[in-house]
């Protein structure tokens, strides 16, 4: 029998945009699955005016207190405080600085926000999100050969998600959609700079996925066969033949997640290089 499930308050304080804690903790709270982090996300934390305001909120939903604060005076009262309160309290970033201050032999600049500074690297994921935007599910196929990885799959291998994720990573991702009857484009054969990946996944867990969309309403749309596993695995087998027949690697997405797939795919893209 199942345990009930609990539920509990998690608060992240950032002097930044607070990715960095909200994924920590629900990497942290995945582990837990009776019971269920209530997010409470304060960022651009950066004056003691503000932090007050924080513990206003703390005090009247008490819980676990996670910080990436660089300021130490900041961090100094966010560790006072929850000690008053009884409340435990995690620096995330600082056990990480103390060991890169071990091993390089200097401390860290302490520089509020910097993974988010405005360099190279950054216009180099914006230019790659807009290029992933304007070559999803097919768009501007003539363009396929300025991508550095391609995604091709029947419906619902989650094609788009794992684009978007891998241009967040700098990469310009397009995916295209395979569909019985119709060819892969020739711009896409011809192509010499990107790696193809083919996505695929389990009958099962396509038509599950298929069934979860509210496509009902478009109209001339059939529901039912859209979610047909027979008819499910024929797509299947027909995209396995045009990966096998070009030679492109093929990755089962089924129980992988985005994250999971994009390294599968990363790994691959290195691989090829090396080779």
């Amino acid at each position: 029998m199942n345990k009930r499930q609990s539920f509990f308050h998690l608060h992240l304080i950032s002097d930044a945009t607070g990715e960095t804690l909200l994924a920590a903790g629900r990497a942290v709270s995945a582990q837990y699955k009776d019971a269920r982090a209530i997010e409470h996300i304060f960022p651009l934390i950066r004056t003691e005016k503000q932090l007050a305001k924080v513990f206003e909120d703390i005090e009247e939903e008490p819980g676990i207190v996670l910080y990436t604060v660089v300021d130490q005076a900041l961090a100094r009262q966010i560790d006072e405080r929850c000690a008053a309160m009884g409340l435990p309290c995690v620096s995330v970033l600082e056990p990480v600085l103390a060991v890169f201050q071990s091993y390089l032999g200097t401390p860290a600049g302490r520089r509020v926000g910097a993974q988010h500074v405005l360099d190279a690297e950054y216009f180099r994921r914006i230019d790659a999100l807009n290029f992933t935007m304007e070559h999803d599910d097919g768009q501007l196929q003539e363009e396929v050969d300025q991508a550095d990885i391609v995604l091709i799959g029947i419906s619902r291998t989650s094609k788009t998600p794992t684009s978007i994720y891998l241009a967040n990573r700098g990469i310009k991702t397009a995916n295209i959609p395979i569909v019985i009857g119709v060819p892969v484009p020739d711009s896409l054969v011809r192509a010499k700079n990107p790696l193809i990946v083919g996505l695929v996944a389990t009958a099962e867990r396509i038509s599950q996925v298929r069934q979860n969309r509210m496509l009902g309403q478009t109209p001339g749309f059939d529901a039912e066969a859209y979610a047909d596993r027979a008819a499910i695995t024929e797509e299947l087998t027909y995209a396995r033949q045009i990966f096998t027949r070009h030679g492109w690697p093929m990755i089962d997405v089924s129980r992988r997640s985005i994250e999971e797939t994009a390294a599968a795919i990363v790994a691959l893209r290195g691989k090829g290089r090396q080779g």
